[in-house]
């Protein structure tokens, strides 16, 4: 068997490893990406990122449609099946397609489908489709392998009525009622997403609050929207056992509660993807959860073999993870990086509505003892807003009460993954440049949601004395 040789190999096409190939390709050099399934993207583009959020957006659409009064006459006439909304997402994970593989065609990255496994610490064995092996080798060596849905031993993965948030792209009908086990970002997702199917959902969550890493105000009315579309939420809950028949599955809680739905969605943890890569021939060993540790740089403890994206664990973004790669591949291609990757990044959670935050809480300010103030805008009042019927939410702006520096922005509604980055902007600037008083001091088009910073501004530094 011939040895191809390469500058580095790239084990995985998601938004980290399309990052670091890209970066490297730009540095001149020679790469080959390995991806084991028949198309580029990774599980962000092909069950994750990509299909959720198109899923959301065709939901959201709908559920305009019916509220608008110009269309009260045609209700009836509209029944949208599950299916037929995941059907929307199929041309966007297509064009998503096209577009990454021309990326990589434009900047002369070979792309190698098939599974990669470690032959040595600069070898890397890939199984082809047809059966056929060939070997690569190359100094550096990025794994960008992903995650996947974690699976308890004991719960039966292959039951029709058990999914995960990959299987349950595969619903062939739209389910009367659903058990969500989990209440993190997906789980609060897809509660949000099939509530608005008016799907009888349970929402089982582990802790004793919905996403506690946000704002505790934000958390509170996501909870409290959830409700209103008839979610029923159970906090401090763990599983005891999955019953599963033809005719439901049954969710057995050790607190003695029971769920009996058509659908049980599992969304407890994901596990990193280094299952059958060899790692123990080059004495790699995953955490429990599958997980690589690196050090600052993404490298593992072989220095020139480096790990990036959900491989890694926390944050585990699409975002963060493109950043990650490119970080990666400006480190190996230079010897060293003359950037770093920013600490506050933004969050997007792609619930009915929307929620984004960026900075602190005011839980950790508060714990911190930092003065702080509250500037906020309620949607009910922005223009925009009333114009295109999304009232629900508002802009919470957190800043110090002495230098008026922007310490976090917590949004809830419509586009908050959007309205966010305005602020961003304005919170990542050195010194006296990050001040809430810019909002106050630039004209912002009318009507718009970003006019919400100037309605928020002016909220807060009213609140001073």
């Amino acid at each position: 068997m011939t040895t191809r040789e390469f500058d580095s190999i790239v084990i995985g096409t998601g938004p980290a490893g399309e990052g670091a190939a890209m970066k490297l390709a730009k540095a001149g050099h020679r790469i080959a990406v390995v991806e084991a399934h028949n198309a580029v993207g990774g599980g962000c583009t092909h069950w994750g990122t990509i299909p959720s959020k198109a899923l959301r957006h065709s939901i959201q659409m709908l559920a305009d449609y019916r509220r608008n009064p110009l269309f009260q006459h045609t209700q009836h006439q509209i029944e949208a099946e599950f299916p037929d909304l995941l059907r929307a997402a199929d041309g966007v994970i297509n064009e998503q397609v096209r577009t990454r593989y021309r990326y990589y065609q434009r900047n002369r990255v070979e792309v190698v489908f098939g599974r990669a496994r470690f032959l040595g610490e600069d070898r890397v064995e890939v199984q082809r489709p047809g059966g056929m092996t060939e070997e690569l080798r190359a100094q550096h060596i990025v794994i960008a392998t992903g995650s996947r849905p974690y699976h308890p031993p004991d719960v039966d993965f292959t039951h029709p009525r058990i999914r995960d948030s990959d299987s349950v792209l595969g619903l062939k009908h739209t389910p009367r009622s659903m058990t969500i086990y989990g209440a993190g970002v997906i789980g609060c997702e897809y509660a949000s997403i099939m509530g608005a199917l008016d799907v009888k959902v349970n929402l089982v969550d582990t802790r004793d609050r919905l996403l506690s890493f946000l704002d505790d105000e934000i958390t509170d009315a996501l909870g409290y929207h959830l409700r209103q579309q008839g979610v029923v939420i159970r906090h401090n809950e763990t599983y005891e056992r999955v019953e599963a028949d033809d005719k439901g599955v049954v969710l057995h809680c050790k607190s003695g509660k029971k769920f009996k739905t058509d659908i049980l969605l599992w969304a407890n943890g994901r596990t990193g993807n280094t299952h059958d890569l060899g790692l123990e021939s080059i004495g790699l060993t995953p955490n429990q959860r599958g997980q690589l540790e690196v050090n600052k740089s993404y490298q593992t403890a072989l220095p020139h073999i480096y790990a990036v994206g959900d491989v890694v664990g926390q944050p585990a973004l699409a975002s963060a993870s493109y950043d990650q790669g490119r970080f990666v591949g400006a480190h190996i291609a230079d010897g060293a990086c003359d950037w770093s990757l920013i600490e506050e990044f933004p969050t997007g959670i792609y619930t009915v509505p929307e929620i984004s935050s960026v900075g602190r809480t005011e839980r950790e300010l508060t714990a911190r003892q930092i003065p702080y103030e509250v500037a906020q805008a309620d949607f009910k009042s922005i223009a925009r807003a009333q114009i295109t019927g999304h009232t629900v939410g508002m802009l919470k702006l957190l800043f110090h009460r002495e230098t008026l520096e922007i310490l976090g922005i917590h949004c809830f509604g419509e586009q908050a993954a959007e309205i966010v980055h305005i602020g961003q902007a304005i919170m990542s600037q050195r010194g006296e440049a990050n001040s809430i008083r810019y909002f106050t001091e630039t004209t912002f088009n009318y009507p718009t949601m970003a006019e919400a910073y100037r309605v928020a501004a002016l909220n807060g530094l009213n609140r001073l004395f």
